[in-house]
C-alpha cells in the first residue's frame, strides 16, 4: 500500500513538473516576443542581458540566502579556462535566440531550435572526427527533413533570423561539446550554471525594463532543475518536444502569425524526428554491457549530448 501511494505521488509530482516547467518556457518566449512585437523593442542584447543578471541575482539567492542548493566550488584557474569558455557561447546562443525571435516568428524559431540534434553530430564528426552508429545517422533523416519543409513554406521568412536562430543551434551544439570535455569533474545543476553564466554577462544601459519577464527567466532555469530531477531521461525527452508544439500553439493564438498547411506538417514531422532521435539515443545508450561494440575510435554509439537537454529559452 504504501509503495503504491508512493508510486502515484511520483507520477503527480512528474506531471506537475512537466507543466510548471512549460508553463514558464512558454511564458519566457511569448513575452520576449511579445516585448519585441508589440513593444517594438529593438535591444535584443538588452533583453539578454537582463535575462542572465536576474537569473545571477536569482540564483544567488537559492544558493546563499535560502540555501536550497549548496554551492559548487570552482577554482579560479578553473573558472577562467574551463568555465568561461562555455558561458561565453552560452552567452551567444541566449542572444541569438533573442535576435531570432525580434524577427521570425515563434513557430518557426522554435522549429529550427529543433535542429540542435543534428548540429551536434554533425559538428562532433566534422571537427572532433567521430563517427556514430548508423542509426544516429537515419534518426536525423526527418529532422532535416523537417526544417527544409518549414523553411521553404514559411510565410514570414526573414534570412536575418533564420540564420540567427541556425547559429544558435550551432552555439547550443558547441556549448554541450565543450561541457563534455571542459567540465569534467564538476557536477553542475541549473541553478549554479545559472549563477556562473551570469558573472559572464556585462550590464548594458538599456537593461532597466522588462524585469518580469526576467524574473520568469530564473523561475525557468529552477523549473528544469526541478524537471531533470523528478521525470525519466525518455520522459524529459517527450515533454521537451511536446513544450514545442504547446509554444507554438500558443504563439499562434496569441500572434496570430500565418502558418500553411505544409508549414506545420514540417514543423509536426521535425517534432517527430527529436522524439525517434532520443529514443534511439536511449535505446543504444541501454545495450547491455555484451553486446558487440565496433573498436574504439572507429564509431561511437552515442553523440556528446546529454539525455537530458538543457533547452532553456
Amino acid at each position: 500500500m504504501k509503495e503504491s501511494v508512493l508510486c502515484q505521488w511520483s507520477v503527480i509530482r512528474s506531471i506537475l513538473a512537466i507543466f510548471q516547467w512549460w508553463s514558464f518556457n512558454v511564458t519566457v518566449i511569448i513575452m520576449n516576443k511579445w516585448i519585441f512585437q508589440k513593444l517594438d523593442f529593438k535591444y535584443p542584447l538588452s533583453v539578454s542581458c537582463i535575462h542572465f543578471i536576474c537569473s545571477a541575482i536569482g540564483a544567488y539567492l537559492v544558493i546563499k540566502v535560502l540555501k536550497l542548493k549548496p554551492l559548487i566550488p570552482v577554482e579560479t584557474e578553473d573558472r577562467w579556462r574551463r568555465i568561461f569558455p562555455m558561458s561565453f557561447v552560452f552567452c551567444i546562443n541566449i542572444v541569438l535566440g533573442n535576435v531570432s525571435l525580434r524577427y521570425i516568428p515563434v513557430s518557426f524559431m522554435q522549429t529550427i531550435k529543433s535542429f540542435t540534434p543534428a548540429t551536434t553530430v554533425i559538428l562532433q564528426w566534422l571537427v572532433w572526427r567521430k563517427h556514430f552508429d548508423w542509426r544516429i545517422w537515419a534518426s536525423l533523416i526527418p529532422i532535416v527533413g523537417g526544417i527544409l519543409l518549414t523553411s521553404m513554406t514559411e510565410l514570414n521568412f526573414n534570412t536575418f533570423g533564420f540564420c540567427a536562430a541556425l547559429f544558435g543551434c550551432l552555439a547550443t551544439s558547441t556549448k554541450t561539446i565543450l561541457a563534455e570535455s571542459l567540465l569534467h569533474g564538476y557536477k553542475f545543476d541549473s541553478i549554479n550554471t545559472g549563477l556562473l553564466h551570469g558573472t559572464v554577462c556585462n550590464h548594458d544601459p538599456g537593461c532597466t525594463s522588462h524585469a518580469t519577464g526576467r524574473i520568469r527567466a530564473f523561475c525557468l532555469n529552477f523549473s528544469i532543475f526541478y524537471v531533470i530531477h523528478s521525470t525519466t531521461a525518455v520522459t524529459f525527452n517527450v515533454a521537451g518536444n511536446l513544450k514545442v508544439a504547446v509554444a507554438v500553439t500558443c504563439s499562434w493564438l496569441i500572434f496570430r502569425n500565418p502558418i500553411s498547411a505544409l508549414n506545420a506538417i514540417g514543423c509536426a514531422i521535425t517534432l517527430v524526428g527529436c522524439t525517434f532521435y532520443g529514443y534511439v539515443r536511449h535505446m543504444l545508450s541501454q545495450q547491455q554491457p555484451g553486446t558487440p561494440q565496433p573498436p574504439m575510435g572507429t564509431t561511437e554509439c552515442i553523440p556528446l549530448v546529454n539525455e537530458k537537454l538543457d533547452d532553456k529559452v
